[in-house]
Order: structure tokens, then C-alpha cells, then sequence
């Protein structure tokens, strides 16, 4: 793609770095804010970067926040000893947009993967067991993905807890293999999360 300034070149280099952004769609990207007032892109800009400097992981579970803890861990209307156990924010939100769970979470950061280096240390899986040891908690809901990667760190974590004698559950499989939870509808994942069932029965099955 041959550009007509160095400037718009590495502008669109840079937005064409983000996920499932091609170098056609951030020139279209670049283009529309070259076309809006300074004061709206510079606005833009410092969200870019006050997002980078200022945002926080909650000392609890782990999920993106503001402060120090998250407005749910700190919430009076949550059920506190109900830990549902997510990959990443995203499905935080995904659980949250249901509308049918009322607990806090715990959020690992990625799923353990063998194939991409990605271990149980590299994991908040530690302090989840930390958790759940030095905190009243009467279930955990291992609410990951059905993909191999998802079903091997559900195994991991339940031989972590188990001893624990505390149900151990996972949401009911109304999300096909290989689909991440982000991507699920709400409707499918609100029943999955209410119609959810003992990690051990899942196994068997």
C-alpha cells in the first residue's frame, strides 16, 4: 500500500496491529479521524492512554477496575461466598449481560496451554486455591470455555479444590465445543449459568 505521507503510513501501521484489523479497515480507521475536530481526537488519544497508565486489577478476583477492588467484590447485593471462575474480562462481561448471576468472580487471566506455553503458574490459579482456603465459600463455578484448552485447566482446577468439600460446578454445556463464552448469546449462557452442574458429573458424562 503506498501512502502519501510517512505520518498516515505509521498511523495505520499502528492500528493495524490491533485484533482482526487489517491495513484497508485502519486507513479507513485513520481516515475518519483525520476527518473529526483535534479536540475530539485528542480526546481519542488520552482515553488510549489514560486507560494504559491509570487502569488497575482488582486485589480480589483479578478483573480490570478502577480501584484497588472492584466495584462487584465490594458490592453489598453480591453473594460473596459464590466464586464463578472465568478466563478474562470479557467474560465477566458475557456473565454479567445475563443477568442471571448474582456471586463475584475470579478472573485467571488465559487458560492453560500446553502448546503455547501456558502453565498453571502463569495463571491467578494460586490465589483462587487462596481464596477459597482463607474465605467462607460454599460453591465455585468453573464457567470456562469448551474448547481443549478450557477443559484442560477445568480439570486442573478441580483437582486444586476438590479437597476443599465445597461444590465444585460447571455451567451446563449449552455452549458448544470449540465456542469461547464471549461469543455465546446471552439467553444460552444466562441457562447455562442457572442449569449448571457438579464439575464430577460432567466428567462422567
Amino acid at each position: 500500500m503506498n501512502f502519501s505521507s510517512k505520518l498516515l503510513e505509521d498511523a495505520v501501521g499502528e492500528f493495524s496491529k490491533l485484533p482482526g484489523v487489517g491495513q484497508k479497515t485502519a486507513l479507513r480507521l485513520v481516515l475518519h479521524l483525520l476527518n473529526k475536530e483535534q479536540e475530539e481526537v485528542e480526546h481519542f488519544g488520552n482515553a488510549i492512554i489514560r486507560l494504559r497508565k491509570e487502569i488497575k486489577h482488582c486485589n480480589i478476583c483479578h478483573n480490570i477496575s478502577d480501584h484497588n477492588v472492584c466495584e462487584i467484590c465490594t458490592g453489598n447485593k453480591r453473594d460473596k461466598e459464590i466464586i464463578c471462575v472465568v478466563e478474562d474480562t470479557r467474560d465477566v462481561m458475557a456473565v454479567e449481560n445475563t443477568s442471571q448471576y448474582f456471586g463475584v468472580y475470579h478472573v485467571l487471566g488465559g487458560l492453560i496451554s500446553p502448546m503455547d506455553g501456558i502453565g498453571p503458574s502463569d495463571l491467578f490459579i494460586d490465589s483462587l486455591v487462596q481464596r477459597v482456603a482463607t474465605t467462607p465459600v460454599k460453591e465455585v463455578i468453573l464457567a470456562l470455555s469448551a474448547t481443549m484448552e478450557g477443559d484442560t485447566t477445568l480439570f486442573y482446577l478441580y483437582k486444586r479444590l476438590k479437597d476443599f468439600q465445597i461444590p465444585i460446578t460447571t455451567i451446563a454445556r449449552g455452549i458448544a465445543f470449540g465456542g469461547e463464552l464471549e461469543y455465546a448469546d446471552e439467553i444460552t449462557l444466562g441457562r447455562s449459568i442457572v442449569t449448571r452442574v457438579p464439575y464430577e458429573t460432567s466428567i462422567i458424562r
